[in-house]
């Protein structure tokens, strides 16, 4: 089965088809570094690092673009617009890089973290400042651009008349009717230099008391948000790439805008495949300084937020939203959280029994048992080839622990399902909850403390073998009262469990 996406372009499930062959070039939005990283990053960022391993499964050879917006990005509220940037710089007396660099380093830990691969380019917004103005003077001499007190914007109107009869009208990606944002924009101070209220800027003219400002053919300014993204997509992925990703609250303007721009400099819509994400709501809210409900990532981690009552580990969060499909609303609460921390732990204990499971013949046992094994595992790679759907993944995946918990504790018998069937079962699980999924056990201070914990049951067996039953109690309860309870057999003590 080929790798279906839907195409938020088209709405519709499309069968994926690389221009060319054994090659993705792929582009996600990036964060704007003017503050630490919160939830509504960890969406996006994880599904399109799925997305990112998936396509490397299938043998593609990918080139991951994401972005790093470090000026520019602002809300039009007229003709003096607020840098995000070197507003916070100026609240935090810190120079706008010097912000740029502490945000950008946290948000690298988080990704880290998470575990998230890095992407093959990284590109900045004022790395680029050259692209930009050379793509701005192309959309300028197109006649798609005008000048106005050193500002530039995009005339939408002019677009929307010319590309609507191609097929192609400004709004194809969002749905939204051009006529209807007009009567809807709100009227903003400084409106009046441009010719329509829907035009965005592509340059603005900077104040004398901004601080980021680069020299330009219409003066001192810098670039608008829109622009940067079309700049960075072209330079490293060429005039139509693949698949543009993000969160689905980019389609519109951003995204809009990025098509706009790109299709008159490039002639080509810029990207074949557009993959949004949904929302995130915490409990059953929009995510939003007006709800005093935004939580930052290093707040998730330690839990030190009046909407939390416990930390959640990074592999939590990661799970927890790979059990959702990425176009689904997603609800973060207390209880959700906690419910996925102890799935993730079910899960885990399970897959870590795996090597200590030997399978004695070729022959089932129970071969309705082993037809069901083999179809949950099979069919896994048909899920992930349908709009990548990793809830279904992990639900069969635990369909599945039962099993696995039976053959370890001789429940079922070694010989219930085939060799065969088994390691069909073994390697769809290591590929998808390792390779593809990019979880990791870390829960309990990851390889180290696993580690130490091995040692201590070794020292205990040995204890036993030498009938020093007190060396071997007090291991016993020392661990117990920490939460960790020991699992003797009659092979011996082969794995433990915590609270």
């Amino acid at each position: 089965m080929s790798l279906k996406v839907y195409n938020s372009l088209t709405r519709q499930k499309e069968v994926f088809q690389s221009i060319t062959p054994g090659h993705v070039g792929l582009y996600v939005c990036g964060p704007t570094v003017s503050g630490e990283s919160h939830l509504g990053h960890a969406r996006p960022y994880i599904t399109f690092d799925v997305l990112y391993r998936y396509l490397n499964h299938l043998g593609y050879q990918v080139r991951y673009v994401r972005n790093i917006t470090d000026a520019g990005h602002f809300e039009e509220e007229g003709r003096v617009a607020e840098d995000k940037v070197s507003s916070k710089a100026i609240l935090e007396k810190l120079e706008p890089m010097e912000l740029v660099q502490k945000y950008t380093n946290r948000f690298h830990w988080a990704m880290l973290q998470f575990n998230n691969i890095e992407p093959s380019i990284e590109p900045t917004a004022t790395g680029h400042i050259v692209e930009q103005i050379n793509m701005i003077e192309q959309i300028i001499a197109d006649g798609y651009a005008y000048v106005v007190n050193g500002s530039v914007y995009f005339d939408v109107n002019k677009y929307h008349k010319d590309f609507a009869a191609k097929g192609q009208p400004y709004g194809i990606l969002s749905g939204r009717n051009l006529e209807e944002q007009l009567d809807t924009t709100r009227d903003l101070e400084g409106q009046d230099e441009k010719r329509n209220k829907a035009d965005f800027a592509l340059w603005k003219q900077a104040p004398p008391q901004h601080i980021m400002r680069w020299k330009s053919p219409w003066g001192e300014g810098f670039p608008g948000w829109h622009i940067e993204c079309s700049a960075m997509a072209t330079k490293y992925l060429g005039k139509q790439f693949d698949i543009h990703g993000g969160g689905m609250d980019l389609q519109f303007p951003h995204h809009e805008c990025e098509i706009a721009q790109s299709t008159v400099c490039n002639h080509a819509m810029p990207a074949r495949y557009w993959m949004h994400n949904n929302m995130i709501t915490i409990n059953g809210k929009k995510m939003g300084k007006s709800y005093n409900n935004v939580i930052k990532l290093s707040e998730l981690f330690s839990g030190n937020h009046p909407l939390l009552t416990q930390p959640f580990h990074p592999m939590t969060i990661r799970f927890f939203i790979l059990q959702s499909h990425y176009r689904s609303t997603l609800d973060f609460s207390n209880e959700a959280l906690q419910g996925s921390e102890r799935a993730f732990k079910r899960l885990w204990e399970a897959y870590q029994q795996i090597p200590q499971i030997q399978i004695v013949t070729n022959t089932a046992a129970q071969p309705e048992l082993d037809a069901q094994c083999k179809q949950l595992a099979e069919v896994m790679d048909e899920y992930m080839n349908d709009d990548l759907n990793t809830a279904k993944v992990i639900a069969n995946m635990f369909e599945l622990v039962p099993i696995i918990n039976g053959l370890r504790n001789k429940q079922l018998p070694l010989d219930a399902i085939s060799a065969q069937t088994w390691n069909i079962v073994t390697s769809q699980l290591k590929k998808f909850i390792e390779d593809i999924f990019g979880l990791k056990w870390e829960q309990a201070g990851g390889d180290k403390i696993e580690g130490v914990l091995q040692l201590l049951v070794q020292i205990r067996q040995s204890a036993k073998q030498k009938k020093d039953f007190q060396t071997s109690d007090t291991i016993r309860k020392e661990l117990a009262a920490l939460g960790i309870q020991l699992k003797d057999e009659k092979d011996g003590t082969t794995s433990w469990s915590m609270d």
